[in-house]
């Protein structure tokens, strides 16, 4: 009886001698048939295969589609269970580690944003109270972003046609309102004030959800939106720089972001209609833009000229770095939430939106030097559990959809 084998290495032999039964099985070995019934796990073609697989721990297996036994001449496929290559068993580990930290990496950059975004904007519109201008230089610099991107095809340009423009302009009706009335919450009141107050954003979620997709709450989530709306109404109470116009204009902005986002959600539904996140954004950047150039200034005139900064005593230099700073960080952080929102579940995306407003709110106070009591800060902080009970809730139900 006669056998062959093939040892696969950086340089390919063969052997006419039997296998020695002590040797160590880092090699692959094949034992040919003369039915040619032949499984090359590498190679770009194979002769009759059998069966194979790899298995979980890296080890890949040649075995035949039936017990295997002698043919007419004696000889029989056979194949030794060995490594593909060395480390192979690790690759899933140090792919799951690399994800791992590109996604810490994102929450970072996302919280570190956001946090430069409302202490340069904040500084720009104490000085500065023009928030339609101020927020129509923010979307013109995302603008130039997405043209740049686009251009030098650092991200695909999409090829959008004049149903889906239509089906998108409310959604960037919305986004322009949302950011306008940000602005000029943060221009009346404390940033610690307008987060505190966005923290009631779950609450217009909610009830929007119920309106307009059929999404009834269950009692849990109702339940978790009590301590939102308690902590916000304490700590409005005792704010100190709290005015009216400061108040609904953050409740405005919880509106029309919710209304986007519900938008949003009802648009991506749609296949025939649907874009990943990064280009719906930078569609709706562009056309808020071309939106508000018009109303802003016919409201507010040409005022972010050189000679007219001069007139009001104003550092020009100062204001401009500032102004593109803001506007860097404002269009950097959205990008960074589309792309986490990539990577993560809705739900978990949402916990991470409420740990960002602490670090925002804790932020701010530190470096304005916020005057808070303590029944300012009790209320707030019940808000944010709020905010956080009603995030664990909304996974629960998710995971009883799911099973």
């Amino acid at each position: 009886m006669q056998s062959a084998a093939i040892s696969y290495s950086p340089s390919i032999s063969v052997s006419t001698k039997p296998r020695n039964p002590t040797q160590s099985p880092s090699l692959y070995r094949f034992n040919i048939s003369s039915s040619k019934r032949l499984c090359f796990i590498n190679g770009s073609f194979s002769l009759n295969p059998v069966n194979c697989f790899a298995r979980r721990n890296g080890w890949v297996s040649c075995l035949t589609s039936e017990p295997r036994e002698p043919d007419s001449e004696g000889h029989a496929v056979r194949a030794i269970s060995v490594p593909e290559c060395p480390g192979a068993s690790e690759s899933p580990k140090s792919s799951s580690g690399m994800e791992t930290f590109v996604l810490g990496t994102l929450f970072g950059l996302w919280y570190l944003f956001n946090i430069y975004f409302n202490i340069y904007d904040k500084q720009i519109l104490e000085v500065y109270p023009y928030p339609l201008t101020i927020t129509l230089v923010q979307l013109a610099v995302g603008t130039l972003l997405v043209m740049f991107m686009w251009i030098f095809n650092l991200y695909k340009r999409p090829k959008i046609s004049s149903r889906q423009l239509a089906t998108i302009l409310p959604l960037a009706v919305m986004h322009t309102l949302g950011h306008l009335f940000t602005n000029i919450s943060l221009g009346k009141v404390s940033v610690s004030f307008t987060h505190t107050i966005k923290a009631t954003e779950p609450f217009f979620s909610v009830v929007l959800s119920a309106m307009f997709l059929g999404e009834f709450p269950t009692i849990w989530v109702v339940s978790s939106l009590l301590p939102i709306v308690g902590g916000v109404a304490l700590a409005s109470m005792t704010e100190a720089t709290f005015n009216w116009a400061g108040f609904w204009s953050a409740m405005a902005s919880n509106l029309t972001n919710q209304s986007r986002n519900v938008l949003s959600k009802k648009f991506m539904a749609t296949k025939e209609e649907s874009l990943d996140n990064i280009t719906l954004f930078s569609l709706i950047t562009i056309m808020s833009f071309i939106l508000l150039a018009p109303a802003a200034i016919f409201i507010e005139g040409v005022k972010f000229t050189p000679s007219f900064l001069q007139s009001t005593g104003l550092n020009v230099r100062e204001i401009y770095i500032r102004s593109l700073i803001a506007a860097l960080c404002f269009h950097a952080y959205q990008q960074i939430a589309y792309m986490i929102l990539q990577r993560v579940s809705p739900v978990t995306h949402s916990v991470g939106n409420c740990v960002k407003r602490v670090v925002v709110i804790v932020s701010s106070v530190l470096f304005f030097r916020t005057r808070v009591s303590l029944i300012n800060t009790l209320g707030t902080g019940i808000a944010l559990a709020g905010v956080f009970l009603y995030s664990r809730t909304k996974s629960i139900k998710l995971k009883t959809k799911i099973a």
